[in-house]
């Protein structure tokens, strides 16, 4: 019998099992089992042998280990050795496509728990604010979760992607996870929560979750099935939710005893209806000449003068020095600048970068903004994990967002003014623009002394064929060298 140490995790039970297979130890010889001590497969054995031993195996396996190694019964290195075996030296190559089979019945069980543990720590973490950096600004939040299963490491990547901006730690017993805005690590789980009372946030979150709390609706198993109580003590709203319920009936009765009303009939476009009368709402405490730049991007970040909001991670305002002498405007926020909270950062603002420097404009002297604040995508129509596409803002999201722009262009007060797309233009110019009719300077009365129509780098990165694509690029970089002073 042989005792393994299959270590932390994934791959350093995939450097043992290779090492087994090359030894043709039989699972039925080997005890997967923590040691004491380094051992046979401590850390400096693994790390001369564990090239040494190739093992071709189908994805789908690689796949299926992966997931059931977050699984928190000790059985499964034992059970994943036991596939690995009779998928190499069984020739059992299709295993994994046999779901009747006990072994894989039971590995598909696991990925199942460990796949729901992993959607249940992405819907039941709750952040609290720990510290501000008084330097920075930036902000450290932290939050405890005690998971069934050892997902941290699977579920790290969504939150490093969503909260790009600040930094954050998560708490569990098995294991934690810790952002600084440029590196995820990892450290051993600790026993108990190291969080304090609770913040500011988690307090203005049970006012909301109690405002939405739909008393008409409220099916006990049902939401316990998609909330299980062993979340409740580590979710602020959960202590709130027993006193919720105790109110359903009577809040109810009264709902039924309440006089009818007369129902206008729904539009035929409802979110048409709704952009349009949310673009005449002015924003918040709305935008104002006095307000400074930093002012401004603050309030915006209360901004609800279209639904856009909903979806997006964060707004994004306009950066650069006050004083700049050109300003430019886009169309909106993509994927990349939604989740960093910073205009032009993707792959089209890296391209307006070098298009810039080439026709000799400093872009650290350059004011850069967008028409619309706020990310447009549709969440149903991107699957999970690949970057969001954009949708084009319509004509209220623009409208919507125009105070903010005009506000951003009365505090600049620029010489030269950019406007990169039809949505920059439409916004300022306050009518639809054909771009390729209008291309160049153009007279836009009071706007700015000189007002520079051009494409969006978006576009050049959508020119098709390497010869167009480069003439694209040049005529961009010559519209730029309009407004050089020569």
């Amino acid at each position: 019998m042989r005792s393994v140490d299959p270590g932390s995790g994934f791959e350093s039970w995939r450097v043992a099992a290779k090492r087994l297979l090359a030894e043709n130890v039989d699972p039925a010889q080997v005890l997967w089992e923590k040691e004491t001590d380094a051992g046979l497969f401590g850390p400096n054995t693994v790390a001369e042998t564990g090239a040494a031993y190739g093992t071709n195996v189908p994805a789908d396996f690689v796949e299926l280990a992966r997931s059931v190694s977050c699984h928190c019964d000790p059985s499964r290195w034992a059970l994943l050795y036991r596939i690995l075996w009779r998928i190499v030296k069984d020739g059992e190559r299709r295993l994994c496509m046999i779901a009747s089979d006990p072994d894989i019945a039971k590995a598909l069980r696991m990925q199942k728990n460990v796949r729901r543990e992993i959607h249940k720590m992405h819907a039941f973490v709750r952040f609290r604010l720990m510290e501000t950096d008084e330097m920075t600004g930036r902000e450290t939040y932290a939050a405890w979760i005690e998971p069934e299963h050892h997902v941290v490491e699977a579920s790290a990547p969504f939150f490093r992607n969503r909260f790009a901006n600040m930094d954050w730690s998560i708490f569990t017993p098995k294991g934690c996870a810790h952002w600084d805005g440029s590196k995820l690590s990892f450290t051993p789980g600790i026993e108990k929560s190291p969080i304090g009372n609770e913040d500011a946030l988690e307090l203005a979150w049970k006012t909301y979750y109690r405002s939405i709390f739909n008393p008409a609706r409220v099916k006990v198993k049902m939401m316990q099935t998609e909330m299980p109580k062993k979340y409740w003590k580590n979710l602020p709203e959960a202590e709130l939710i027993g006193e919720l319920i105790e109110e359903s009936r009577q809040r109810v009765q009264g709902m039924h005893e309440e006089q009818p009303r007369l129902v206008k009939p729904v539009a035929r476009n409802a979110y048409l209806g709704e952009l349009k009368a949310m673009s005449n709402v002015v924003p918040c405490t709305g935008p104002s000449g006095e307000q400074t730049l930093e002012q401004l991007a603050k309030a915006a970040e209360s901004c609800r003068g279209c639904p856009l909001w909903k979806d997006a991670t964060n707004v994004v305002f306009g950066e650069g020095p006050e004083n700049a002498r050109i300003m430019i405007v886009g169309e909106q926020p993509g994927d990349k600048e939604d989740i960093a909270g910073k205009a032009f950062i993707g792959p089209a603002g890296r391209l307006l970068d070098e298009a810039l420097e080439e026709a000799g404009i400093d872009r650290s002297t350059v004011y850069v903004t967008n028409a619309v604040k706020h990310f447009k995508w549709k969440p149903k129509d991107t699957p999970r994990g690949k970057i969001r596409l954009h949708q084009s803002p319509g004509k209220g999201e623009i409208d919507a967002c125009r105070p903010w722009v005009l506000a951003e262009l009365q505090r600049i007060a620029p010489d030269i003014l950019i406007l990169l797309g039809g949505t920059a233009a439409r916004s300022l110019l306050e009518r639809e623009v054909k771009i390729t009719k209008e291309r160049g300077l153009i007279d836009a009365g009071s706007l700015a002394k000189r007002v520079l129509l051009t494409v969006h780098p978006s576009y050049l990165l959508r020119v098709p064929g390497s010869e167009r694509k480069s003439a694209e690029r040049q005529l961009f970089i010559n519209d730029l060298k309009l407004v050089v002073p020569r």
